[in-house]
């Protein structure tokens, strides 16, 4: 063989070695980051489930006090059936699931908020230890909601970027990889809500 011919097939060889590694590598990291969404996604349906489980310990805790307001807890049970009856594929994550899904959860939290109101008018209930210890376990489980939709929005942001960068962009179209959506402030979150116990 020539030494010109083997030079220029050395050297398609390393450009094809080149572009095999390059593809694997960026499509391998777009996989990663649309796995880490998923995983996000996961721990925030965990901690909005936790939320959920928990409501039916805080009612049954204080049906028997507050036995005028039946309608408030049929009323945090009904939002809790609804709530946990909206799910989310996490491959598509498209803004009207997520709407849907936030819809669904924000009836949840105004329950629950009216719930609270209710529990105003019943001082006794805050000497109920399995109330107190209740009360406190949901208070913690609405801040994990809030670490876990950060998080979530911080993968989202992640793989969004990724895949929308160039060159990234053509093999993202060529390998089916979509844009995520990010969760939405539902109108008047940037006024702080006022929680009394």
């Amino acid at each position: 063989m020539n030494k010109g011919l083997i030079i220029t097939l050395a050297v398609v060889g390393v450009l094809v070695l080149f572009i095999f590694f390059s593809f694997k590598n960026t499509y391998n990291s777009m996989v990663t980051e649309e796995e880490k969404v998923t995983k996000a996604w996961s721990q925030v349906e965990n901690v909005y489930q936790r939320r959920s489980d928990l409501i039916p310990n805080i009612v049954n805790t204080i049906k028997g006090s507050v036995t005028a307001e039946k309608d408030i807890l049929v009323g945090v049970m009904d939002a809790r059936a609804k709530a946990t009856q909206v799910t989310v594929d996490p491959s598509k994550l498209t803004s009207d699931q997520l709407a849907n899904f936030q819809g669904a959860q924000d009836g949840l939290s105004s329950a629950l908020g009216r719930l609270m109101v209710v529990v105003e008018k019943y001082p006794e209930l805050k000497s109920i230890q399995g109330f107190s210890d209740l009360r406190i376990e949901l208070e913690g489980t609405e801040n994990r909601i809030s670490v876990e939709r950060k998080n979530f929005s911080e993968a989202v942001n992640t793989y969004n970027t990724l895949i929308r960068q160039f060159p990234n962009n053509i093999m993202a179209g060529m390998f089916g990889f979509q844009k995520k959506e990010y969760f939405k402030s539902q109108i008047g979150a940037d006024k702080a809500p006022e929680v009394k116990f």
